[in-house]
């Protein structure tokens, strides 16, 4: 029979000084790189952060000119972040996209489903559809940043009451049911 040998077990000082001693073969990389994935995870949050900001800010400025004189009001209602969408007497634009042109504040009968009775504006429609999924896009990847169905018509004070049923009717559906008109303050510029 063999004769066993049995050591006694490592104390934690000799474990250590084994460690330390293994570390100091091993060679010492020579460049650290920099991990910029966290660092791009940031900058897309804080890039949508400013875009939604920016998007804000810009609703409310408003250029007036023949084509768009907007009313006056003595509402105290601040802006909110919305969609932006404007009725001039020449045009309709969402988001400073233009969506369809308009004959003296008059939508064509040949752009709206049902003709001249119908009310939803297939143009404007399409274009009301891809800002409302640019804004779930966003609220999908920002929870912060809810899809709330809001929208700002800046209408021409001389737009024709059709017109405006005719806008209001295709925003709802395409689920923006939350309205705003945008006014002149009196004395304002």
């Amino acid at each position: 029979m063999a004769e066993e040998h049995t050591e006694p077990p490592a104390r934690l000082s000799q474990v250590k000084r084994l460690i330390r001693r293994r570390l100091r073969r091993q060679a010492i990389p020579e460049h650290y790189g920099l991990n910029i994935y966290p660092m791009m995870d940031m900058m897309t949050i804080l890039l949508v952060f400013m875009v939604m900001q920016f998007a804000t800010s810009t609703a409310a400025v408003v250029q007036q000119s023949p084509e768009l004189e907007i009313p006056y009001s003595v509402s105290h209602t601040e802006i909110d972040e919305a969609v932006a969408l404007q009725i001039a007497r020449n045009g309709i634009t969402v988001d400073g996209k233009g969506a369809l042109d308009l004959r003296n504040g008059l939508v064509d009968p040949s752009l709206k489903r049902g003709g001249a009775t119908g009310f939803l504006i297939t143009p404007l429609y399409h274009r009301l559809c891809e800002a409302r999924d640019v804004k779930k896009l966003i609220a999908a990847k920002n929870p912060s940043l809810p899809f709330n169905g809001r929208i700002q018509v800046i209408a021409d004070r001389r737009t024709p009451y059709r017109t405006i049923a005719e806008v209001l009717y295709t925003a709802g559906q395409c689920e923006f049911r939350s309205i705003r008109f945008v006014v002149n303050r009196p004395g304002a510029p």
